[in-house]
């Protein structure tokens, strides 16, 4: 039986001096991404972290739903970065849950683009990023993010085959607190750091598991085939087709061929 969620615990763990300093925690929520929209346009502060129990509607990329047993992680960042720093939200997101992940619990995770997080080959955590800009500025901007952590999910074999938790792989619960603490203490280290210009794209780069295989990628209604070759500095996939011409690609679902 997993532990009853403690934001007091979690508060207490965080190294930041915004993000996650105004916490709204609910033991159940339809969607975190709602309330913490709602939030938002009320003014509410960057940094500010909404953080549920479970979910009841909680969605993915392209208003997906997303499985949110109970013993997961999912929370949403707001924001209000320059225009220039949106497209490395997704990055930041990514680099924090597998550095989250691997220091808490000693998995080694991949990325897989341009969204997902994973371990030994299956889904651990997904990442949505959403915006609100009022003419060239951003207004706010919400990164949700869902972490299966104490899930068994044996429980769910529509995803089994696909997706995995950290008690699955472990097997043994952990500290759902601790583990919250530790990718926001990464989120705002790498978030501030991206926006100072530093590097963070190589190591995004090199955590990338799709680079370098045969794919299919999705967006829209067109299909695109090739070779994962590269990413750009905004974090486009650049795929290689067969006739060798390359097209960069900002957002897409990836089927290995």
């Amino acid at each position: 039986m997993t532990a009853r969620f403690s934001a007091k615990a979690l508060r207490e763990s965080l190294t930041t001096s915004f993000v996650g300093r105004r916490l709204e925690y609910r033991a159940a929520l339809g969607s975190t991404q709602d309330l913490a929209r709602e939030l938002a346009q009320a003014g509410a502060a960057e940094g500010t972290v909404v953080l549920a129990g479970r979910q009841t509607a909680g969605r993915g990329r392209l208003e997906r739903s997303w499985v949110s047993p109970r013993g997961g992680l999912y929370f949403t960042v707001v924001l209000r970065p320059p225009a220039e720093h949106l497209k490395a939200l997704v990055i930041i997101a990514g680099l924090a849950v597998a550095r989250g992940i691997e220091r808490l619990a000693g998995l080694q995770t991949s990325l897989k683009w341009p969204n997902d997080v994973l371990v030994a080959g299956r889904k651990i955590a997904g990442i949505l990023s959403e915006s609100e800009l009022v003419g060239q500025s951003v207004s706010y901007a919400l990164v949700g993010i869902g972490v299966n952590v104490n899930a068994d999910m044996a429980a769910y074999p529509e995803t089994a085959p696909l997706a995995t938790s950290v008690m699955t792989e472990l097997g043994r619960e952990v500290s759902r607190e601790a583990l919250a603490a530790g990718i926001l203490n990464e989120f705002e280290v790498l978030y501030l750091a991206a926006q100072a210009g530093e590097p963070i794209h190589e190591e995004w780069r090199a955590r990338l598991g799709t680079l370098g295989k045969e794919v299919w990628v999705r967006f829209g209604e067109q299909v695109e085939q090739g070779r994962a070759e590269d990413v750009d500095n905004d974090g486009n996939l650049i795929l290689r087709r067969a006739d060798g011409s390359r097209v960069s690609i900002a957002a897409g679902d990836v089927t290995l061929r």
